[in-house]
């Protein structure tokens, strides 16, 4: 198993694909001319084969595939279709512009979840906020994965100015359509130009969800992100991912590979460790797995205090947002 210094077990390991993306998220990417890493430096599949193989050998039994967005490789399907042989629950995080290019590739490897990023429910805002029109893809392959039987999450960055006019219609999104809404803290990385007036905050989000919907709380599983709730005769959900306001860092599993093969022991860790390069040298993995989750800060990355008003995203050590791997 792996533990840190806290005795935590991390079972759950992120794989990021590739830090290039098909759409350009203002608080992903910060910038609209990116330079996305060189193929040589990316983890090829066999790499990414090898060190997945460590890692599920040590005790992992879920790998969520990200990028960028990890449809985006050419090599996607291989990669998928390799991981797929492993022990594990296999999952994705993506924009959703391309599952209909890949539900097939999908459906063969055995995965039945998914987590789609939509930020609104807006065309033009849309629009706005990725700087592409492809909102009506989006929205047909949520409805294409929800009658191939896919658990589709929908992963909704809230932010004070922007979107937060939208909560109710995600909610009444929920009556008839079987999807599970994620509502997301805006999080400082570098680069996203994250200000603390910007943040809307768990309570203020179900405050404005309880003006017109009744809600109860839905029983938390160990390990989960979102705080969730369900309307009376509604089909689906909504929860609250509250990194800002209330962590949930005391029995996080998590562990991230970029897409460079640098592992991270937490979102907002400002150390990671080169696992490819070690890879690629001969060098055992195993121990550098172990050393660097022993490192783990108990919450935040040992970065951020709990009071986000206090946070100086300037003085933050990181990656942006996409070259993390969410």
């Amino acid at each position: 198993m792996i533990r840190d210094s806290f005795n935590r077990v991390h079972n759950y390991l992120r794989i990021s694909l590739t830090d290039n993306c098909n759409l350009r998220c203002f608080y992903c990417m910060p910038e609209e001319e990116y330079l996305f890493t060189p193929t040589s430096k990316l983890m090829q599949c066999s790499e990414i084969e090898a060190l997945a193989t460590t890692f599920v050998a040590a005790g992992v039994n879920k790998i969520r595939l990200t990028g960028g967005e990890p449809l985006v490789r050419h090599d996607a399907a291989d990669i998928i279709l390799t991981l797929a042989k492993l022990p594990v629950e296999l999952t994705m995080t993506t924009n959703g512009t391309r599952l209909h290019k890949f539900i097939d590739v999908l459906n063969e490897a055995g995965v039945r979840s998914l987590n789609i990023s939509l930020d609104t429910l807006n065309h033009e805002k849309f629009n706005k906020v990725t700087r592409r029109n492809q909102f009506d893809s989006v929205l047909e392959n949520i409805q294409l994965c929800l009658e191939n039987g896919f658990h589709v999450k929908v992963n909704v960055v809230v932010m004070k100015g922007l979107n937060d006019y939208e909560l109710i219609d995600f909610v009444a999104w929920t009556k008839s359509t079987p999807v599970d809404v994620r509502f997301i803290e805006f999080m400082p990385f570098t680069g996203n130009r994250w200000t603390n007036n910007q943040v809307m905050t768990l309570n203020e989000i179900l405050q404005v969800i309880s003006d017109r919907y009744d809600f109860s709380s839905v029983d938390r599983k160990a390990h989960d992100t979102a705080k969730r709730f369900r309307v009376p005769g509604h089909v689906g959900t909504f929860g609250v991912i509250s990194t800002m306001s209330s962590h949930f860092c005391s029995d996080c599993n998590r562990m991230r590979l970029t897409a460079d093969g640098k592992l991270k022991n937490c979102l907002f860790s400002n150390g990671e460790t080169d696992l490819l390069t070690a890879l690629r040298n001969g060098q055992q993995i195993l121990p550098l797995i172990h050393q660097t989750i022993a490192a783990k800060h108990f919450q935040l990355g040992g970065q951020m205090t709990t009071d986000f008003g206090e946070i100086d995203a300037d003085k933050i050590l990181n990656r942006s947002m996409i070259t993390i791997g969410g």
